[in-house]
């Protein structure tokens, strides 16, 4: 006997190797020894994590004073990310539905088959409980997300929260809006902070640790719930979907199209980026720092 904790071999093989030691033995019947075994088709499972970042409980404590501080204050808090980009078209979504027949769609998700691309780019406000999602079709860059929440903060925030000169935004490590991307940061001064004059502070989860970011699983969770098995046939069904999202705790969306293209490769030099007013915090800089008002 070896120490063999596992086989690729189907039952079939494992009886026709049995067979040529002389041991005669059909598949069901290995199927049963195994089973008796406890031995299982099995699938991976995502258990080992990787080395994770020396002051990340650090970070979540400074991001739980903050938040506590904001919310003291009666100043606006967003959590942001962006969600799984969807082909728009006839495509099968993950999720089952009630029906009396099953629904069809294209064999193969192909891009060339579909209309196009949507970006959903949330906003979402711990507190209040409420969401704006902005579906872009071009790309999704840091200018993109940068819109997005000067958009929100002028069709929504400023009227929210009449006066504040404040706001602290809870953001991942990476994409779009991480913690080492000069346009995010060049765009914030120049498209919110400066513009509305709101001192914009941001705090960055760790890496590794964006399922704890408050989009996650109080938005998009919601989102890929309502509309689980439902093909996104145009813009007009991913932008309904959205709106429609609900939960009994509260929750209430609104989503907009972004028809605006954006360039991807955008270059911040070090000229332009010495020019900002970027504040780091005096405890892990890299993760927390506040864009003032030029």
């Amino acid at each position: 006997m070896t120490e063999l904790k596992w086989t690729r071999k189907t039952t079939t093989k494992v009886a026709a190797e049995l067979r040529r030691t002389g041991i005669r033995v059909s598949p069901n019947t290995v199927a049963r020894l195994l089973k008796h075994l406890d031995y299982r088709l099995r699938s991976n499972e995502k258990k080992i994590a990787r080395c994770s970042p020396a002051d990340r409980d650090d970070q979540f404590r400074k991001i739980a004073a903050l938040r506590k501080t904001f919310e003291a204050d009666g100043l606006p808090i967003i959590s942001i990310d962006t969600k799984k980009k969807e082909q728009v078209g006839l495509f099968k979504n993950a999720g089952k539905e009630w029906a009396l027949e099953r629904r069809p769609v294209l064999d193969h998700d192909f891009r060339s088959d579909a209309k196009g691309i949507a970006i959903p780019y949330g906003i979402y406000l711990p507190v209040p409980n409420t969401a704006m999602v902005f579906v872009g079709t071009s790309h999704d860059t840091p200018e993109f997300a940068v819109d997005c929440v000067e958009a929100w903060w002028r069709l929504d925030g400023c009227a929210r929260f009449p006066g504040a000169d404040r706001l602290l935004i809870l953001a991942d490590g990476g994409g779009s809006n991480g913690a080492r991307c000069r346009a995010w940061k060049y765009f914030l001064q120049h498209r919110l902070s400066s513009v509305h004059r709101v001192a914009v502070t941001v705090a960055h989860y760790p890496s590794g640790a964006s399922k704890w970011n408050p989009i996650e699983h109080r938005l998009f969770s919601e989102i890929s719930k309502n509309w689980a098995a439902i093909p996104l046939e145009s813009y007009e069904a991913v932008l309904n979907y959205i709106a429609t999202t609900k939960t009994s705790t509260g929750l209430r969306v609104q989503s907009t199209l972004v028809n605006k293209a954006y360039d991807t490769g955008v270059r911040i030099s070090d000229k332009q980026m010495a020019s900002l007013s970027v504040k780091c915090a005096p405890t892990l800089p890299h993760w927390n720092y506040t864009v003032q008002p030029a």
